[in-house]
């Protein structure tokens, strides 16, 4: 799967451990920055990831700051994003089944990265269920 990552310099330590675990898992990585500690705009790099997966050059989407409340919010801007901000492994597991989330949100002050690496893994690997009540409700919501 290819999977694009953007953060801002409060999630770049979450950042970067989600890409060496993901790599690690064979997946392939666009890394749409930042790259520093040097104070940013979240938005920029947020949307760049969202825009990867809405135009298609990324299956999905992983976005990170301090509490993973601003990418979010910038992520769901981007016409076919679902994005969730997820801070626990049920969530991660039900945002997939339900609504066919295409982007995650994490909060690198909001989750060890012990807890960050499970999300990502549960939300990676969990399918969406086709059914026919979750495809309702996300058309609804795309309308």
């Amino acid at each position: 799967m290819k999977i694009a990552l953007g953060c801002d310099h409060g999630g770049l330590d979450l950042k970067n451990k989600i890409i060496e675990f993901l790599k690690s898992e064979g997946h392939e990585i666009i890394d749409e920055g930042t790259y520093t500690y040097e104070s940013c705009d979240y938005p920029i790099y947020a949307r760049k990831a969202a825009l990867d997966v809405a135009e298609g050059r990324a299956d999905r989407g992983i976005v990170v700051c301090s509490t993973g409340i601003g990418v979010s919010i910038v992520a769901n801007k981007v016409k076919g994003i679902r994005c969730a901000l997820v801070t626990d492994v049920t969530s991660a597991r039900l945002t997939r089944e339900h609504n066919n989330t295409n982007v995650l949100a994490l909060g690198q002050k909001n989750v060890s990265f012990e807890r960050g690496l499970e999300i990502v893994k549960i939300w990676i690997d969990t399918p969406f269920s086709n059914a026919e009540r979750h495809i309702r409700r996300i058309n609804m919501i795309e309308d």
